[in-house]
């Protein structure tokens, strides 16, 4: 498969080898190359022989402000007990193979750890959470004027000029981008057609996509419509970002997006149309997870930057009206803890690869593994990091 969005090569050496160094520092895989697919790479990797738990991270000048747990915040005691609990044998592959954790507190990462096949230097695949980095594209777009807050609201073909709209399915001129980005656009075609549409995959260049999910839609019935997590309607997204970025999609996410925080190793498979995919198929760091994190927890700033307006990372990561739970791809929930409740906010995906955010408390933690499913790191991870941060 085609990858998008290489910045540099990781490290350019032929042979690939998994060997680790005792050192102190967080461990790395020594060998990696740029060219390779991660995705098939990561399950490869061998488990590390013990887990890497810090509450002093190291500061790598990669734009993120270290700190020490306990003395920076935080129950150092009950944060490295639930850290050595991740590091029990898993019970199956659904739940318990946790592979990072990492802590940022009022701004400053104080702790950091690895777990199986968790490596600093290794981009962790990311499945659904891809959502909520196209989210941000999008936002992105709206501080450099080439959207507007206005534009959420209107209906996402006028972005489209290739679009044969004789052919749309009706009620397709209704759909908005801000429906789109909150999984309500209303499109529905039978699975067993999309094999059939992906049989022609030049028709699924560019905007092609956008015509194919638009043409061989049922009707679209009037908003409110039924919220449905489908492929469709964050690809929907990413076709506005690329038809209103000078050089498109992949060019503006590399230059306005990453090289802002920093980000230099990744990938970023392209999907079918051959712009970036939206839906999964992104690969991250962990500690550049945090990066995404704490901009929207700065509501839109890096390093003192406005990289996205205020106004839209509130709209982004409030609930829609026909689900609460769910803004423009990034998640949000309550959690009670004692007497209190404490608000969450959550980019979310498949495997157990979570980007935590608890305003309150001012706190952002990434988890990522390679579980079946979603793991229980949801319903977990709230309940043991957030007391640890809570002034007694």
């Amino acid at each position: 498969m085609k990858l998008y969005l290489k910045l540099i090569p990781l490290l350019l050496i032929p042979s690939l080898s998994w060997a680790e160094e005792s050192n102190g520092l967080a461990p790395e895989v020594p060998t990696l190359n740029a060219k390779d697919n991660l995705y098939a790479l990561e399950a490869k990797l061998p488990d590390l022989e013990k887990p890497y738990i810090t509450g002093t991270p190291e500061d790598k000048k990669d734009g993120l402000v270290v700190g020490k747990l306990g003395v920076d915040g935080g129950d150092a005691n009950a944060v490295m007990k639930f850290a050595e609990e991740l590091a029990a044998p898993a019970k199956d592959e659904k739940e318990g193979n946790t592979d990072s954790l990492l802590i940022c507190y009022k701004g400053k990462l104080i702790f950091e750890s690895y777990y199986r096949r968790g490596r600093a230097n290794f981009p962790h695949y990311q499945m659904s959470i891809t959502k909520s980095y196209t989210a941000l594209t999008v936002g992105r777009a709206m501080q450099l004027g080439l959207l507007k807050m206005e534009d959420l609201d209107k209906p996402v073909i006028g972005f489209f000029k290739n679009l044969d709209v004789s052919k749309l399915a009706p009620g397709t001129d209704s759909i908005t981008l801000a429906q789109a980005m909150q999984m309500t656009s209303g499109i529905r075609f039978p699975k067993e057609n999309i094999a059939q549409f992906t049989k022609d995959r030049n028709a699924l260049q560019g905007q092609g996509e956008i015509q194919t999910y638009l043409q061989n839609s049922a009707p679209i019935p009037p908003a409110p419509r039924e919220f449905k997590y489908q492929e469709s309607d964050p690809a929907i997204a990413m076709q506005v970002v690329d038809a209103v970025a000078p050089g498109g999609a992949q060019e503006f996410i590399l230059k306005e997006i990453l090289t802002p925080l920093n980000i230099k190793q990744y990938q970023w498979e392209a999907g079918i149309s051959g712009q970036p995919k939206s839906a999964a198929g992104s690969a991250f760091l962990s500690r550049d997870m945090i990066k995404f994190g704490s901009l929207i927890m700065n509501k839109g700033k890096w390093e003192g930057q406005q990289l996205i307006p205020e106004e839209y990372i509130a709209r982004a990561i409030t609930g829609g009206p026909v689900n609460p739970k769910y803004g423009f791809f990034w998640w949000n929930e309550d959690f009670k803890i004692g007497d209190k409740t404490y608000h969450g906010i959550q980019g979310r995906g498949a495997g157990g690869q979570f980007i935590f955010m608890f305003p309150e408390i001012d706190l952002v933690a990434v988890v990522t593994s390679h579980n079946k499913g979603m793991g229980n790191m949801l319903q977990n991870l709230p309940k043991q990091i957030i007391p640890a941060f809570v002034s007694k």
